[in-house]
């Protein structure tokens, strides 16, 4: 291995488990969210040390599954397992819940807002994924689509980091993209390489390339093969990208990956794991042009926490460091320090 995994600090952030991370655009807080039915904000206290600067405690009744922040900073969506939404806003240094969104018929398992603002995504256990519309004369959100392309239950959300583009992660082994065409949302394309439950996915800093992990402890990258590419490789419909699974990590999970992230800043891939692990990839340097790309493995740490390891999080701004949280309680950060051969 080429670098380190430090761990920084530990912070108790529940009795019970925490299913979910997720740093503010500027990096300079973190959400932290779980079974006790609580959503906390961290933030620095001198150069080093994080701690609880906010709890937000009254927005659902059943255990909160995932937090996310909008592009802007001034929101906060949980997800939960009472069906509901709640939209936390900004007013000074404290969020106020702002609104509470319905639809889902049972456990509300991700929510993601779009890059450009204007949309937040939702998903859940009855298969459906929910693309809500936001009404900035109204402030507030009402929903543009709810869409049944999966069989199963659907596990994770994410936007293009350009463009309001969607993708999603099911139980039904797939992933698949979805796009606004004439005010109608669909399904454009679905990728099926995964043999078992797909966890979680994350684009890269371009958008144009995607990487995936599994229930079958495998993580794939998959690349956009644009229109008239050099190639060859034709779309469908002759308009969309084809996307295509081109390389293939495995090995080095005992248990199945419940999240991944490609870092924006520095491209390492880290995951996340039920065998209470994390690990660190860097794609390896190739000077031949047709070569698929391969990775290597440079840190990892066996027993990050003592249990699951359910959600990891790259800070925005802040280059090699990470926030990881377990089915154990606690949140942890950490630094990924690279080191030069």
């Amino acid at each position: 291995m080429m670098g380190e995994l430090i761990e920084l600090q530990t912070l108790e952030a529940s009795d019970d488990r925490v299913w979910c991370v997720a740093w503010n655009p500027t990096g300079t807080l973190l959400a932290s969210c779980g079974s006790d039915k609580i959503t906390k904000i961290w933030g620095r206290e001198g150069e080093r040390n994080w701690v609880c600067k906010s709890t937000l405690s009254d927005g659902h009744t059943r255990s909160i599954r995932s937090v996310a922040w909008s592009y802007c900073g001034n929101r906060i969506a949980s997800a939960g397992f009472d069906a509901k939404v709640s939209i936390w806003e900004r007013q000074g240094q404290e969020f106020v819940l702002q609104t509470t969104l319905e639809g889902h018929e049972n456990e509300v398992k991700d929510v993601a807002f779009s890059h450009s603002g204007l949309y937040l995504a939702t998903c859940g256990r009855d298969k459906s994924v929910w693309i809500w519309e936001y009404n900035e004369e109204e402030n507030d959100f009402a929903c543009a689509a709810v869409l049944t392309t999966h069989t199963q239950d659907v596990k994770h959300l994410k936007w293009h980091p350009h463009k309001d583009v969607l993708v999603s992660c099911s139980y039904d082994d797939t992933i698949k993209m979805f796009i606004e065409d004439n005010d109608d949302w669909s399904c454009v394309c679905s990728l099926d390489s995964h043999t078992s439950t797909v966890w979680s996915c994350d684009f890269d800093a371009t958008g144009k390339r995607l990487v995936s992990c599994s229930d079958d402890k495998t993580v794939k990258i998959w690349h956009a093969y644009e229109k008239n590419n050099q190639e060859g490789i034709r779309s469908p419909n002759g308009v969309y990208p084809v996307w295509k699974c081109v390389c293939s990590i495995s090995g080095y999970h005992k248990q199945p990956i419940y999240d991944v992230k490609w870092c924006p800043l520095t491209g390492l891939i880290a995951t996340a794991s039920g065998d209470n692990s994390i690990r660190i990839f860097r794609e390896e340097e190739s000077k031949q042009r047709d070569v698929p790309p391969s990775f290597s493995l440079i840190a990892s740490n066996a027993h990050a926490h003592s249990q699951d390891v359910n959600r990891i999080a790259f800070n925005p701004k802040e280059p090699g460091l990470l926030a990881s949280c377990s089915d154990d309680g606690t949140v942890k950060l950490w630094r990924i320090e690279q080191k030069l051969m």
